[in-house]
């Protein structure tokens, strides 16, 4: 075993080690009391209830993931990798096909291993506590859509980058950068109207009390808003919720219906003030730039490994491809995504906080953010009192007692 090998074991052993610590101390911090700031909306029942939830899911994550990292570690030390290059290898196919063979077969056979897990978890345990609606015609249909997309969008990208680190040289890994940054702004702009409606019903937002309330709000911020979108969220599940989506014309406000359903007028436009904060802060922008620089730096330290002999001997592999060492690379960058990952729910959290801010201060209201917080927080069954390391590896926005807090320390009428 090389030294590559023993960093992505060491990486795998930790992320299992830390991450057991989070849950454990996460699921220690379960009081029985019920916080205070919630007692206008949750009952003793339901508070047990999403304690309860948090345990369920908890557990049923350690199975999947142990399960999953055994999978990895039976084929990778059972030399399943370079079985697998040797078969694909003797249809002659070229590197890029065979290349997209490999990747194709690792992928789906990933896929399927995850499937029953993804079931229990829709029909099981989503069911068991009233958050379901999706039926198996909607999940079949999503699963077939999805692959769908990715054999018209992922496939042609992927052979892109196989085909410029096989040919491009030294090129390649600037090239692949500014490709898939291409493909990547073209998606975020045709989404909302032509990829989203796949999946759901995207109305515009009825004329009356509510529409003419967050138009007036928008003009009031002059944010440019041709109309608000109702998603059918309840097709798939009861929880709520409400995002921004894409760029220019094709530019969304979503809320969930089953967002309205449970919000008077005044929550419904705090959170929408929220949304529109994020992008009024340039929050959106910041993120999407932050992401272009880190996938540049991936793809070039991608062009330093992706032929270096070590990363090979780890897994076994006689013979170097571009396809493989895409994949090993991957494994071996994890320690990176993983605290590129912390800072990017740091800068997140911080940014609600100040989405957050805007939204009280130009509506000049925080009472209906608060309520709205709550009502979100016991319809979704929120873990109120996660533990703070917990929060820290794994929450990209802050606990909503935190946001509460902060809120309600925030004068009325400042701009």
């Amino acid at each position: 075993m090389n030294l590559i090998a023993v960093i992505i074991l060491v990486t795998i052993v930790s992320d299992i080690i830390l991450n057991g610590i989070a849950d454990i101390l996460n699921i220690k911090m379960l009081k029985n009391e019920l916080p205070e700031a919630f007692s206008d909306v949750y009952d003793a029942d339901r508070y047990r209830k999403s304690q309860e939830y948090l345990r369920v899911n908890t557990r049923f994550g350690w199975i999947a993931s142990i399960f999953g990292i055994a999978v990895i570690l039976v084929f990778w030390f059972g030399k399943g990798f370079p079985v697998l290059d040797q078969w694909v290898r003797a249809y002659e196919m070229g590197p890029v096909v065979t290349g997209l063979m490999y990747m194709g077969i690792l992928v789906s056979v990933k896929a399927l291993i995850s499937l029953p897990f993804e079931i229990y978890a829709t029909f099981v345990i989503e069911e068991r506590f009233g958050f379901n609606k999706t039926t198996w015609k909607t999940f079949i249909l999503d699963r077939v859509k999805g692959l769908i997309l990715s054999l018209i969008i992922g496939v042609p990208l992927l052979a892109g980058i196989l085909a410029f680190f096989e040919y491009a040289g030294d090129n390649a890994w600037w090239i692949c950068w500014g490709v898939v940054t291409f493909v990547m702004l073209i998606i975020q702009f045709v989404a909302p109207r032509w990829i989203m409606p796949l999946f759901n019903k995207f109305d515009p937002i009825e004329e009356g009390e509510l529409k003419d309330a967050i138009m007036d709000y928008a003009r009031s911020i002059k944010f440019s808003l041709e109309n608000v979108f109702v998603m059918d969220g309840s097709k798939r599940s009861s929880k709520a919720n409400a995002f921004f989506t894409g760029f220019g014309k094709n530019r969304r406000i979503v809320l969930f219906d089953t967002l309205i359903k449970e919000n008077t007028v005044s929550e419904l436009v705090a959170v929408l003030a929220h949304e529109m904060g994020h992008f009024k802060k340039k929050h959106i922008f910041q993120t999407m730039a932050i992401g272009i620089l880190q996938m540049g730096v991936m793809f070039f330290l991608l062009s330093v490994f992706i032929s270096y002999q070590g990363l090979f001997d780890a897994f076994y592999m006689d013979q170097k491809s571009v396809y493989a060492g895409m994949i090993f690379f991957g494994m071996l960058y994890s320690p990176i995504d993983f605290f590129v990952g912390i800072f990017m729910q740091m800068f997140t959290r911080k940014n609600e906080y100040t989405s957050d801010r805007f939204a009280v201060e130009t509506t000049g209201k925080a009472k209906p953010l608060i309520t709205a917080l709550k009502k979100l927080s016991a319809n979704n069954l929120t873990n109120l009192v996660p533990h703070p390391f917990y929060v820290f590896l794994n929450y990209s926005h802050p606990p909503v007692l935190e946001r509460i807090n902060a809120i309600s320390q925030i004068k009325v009428g400042q701009h």
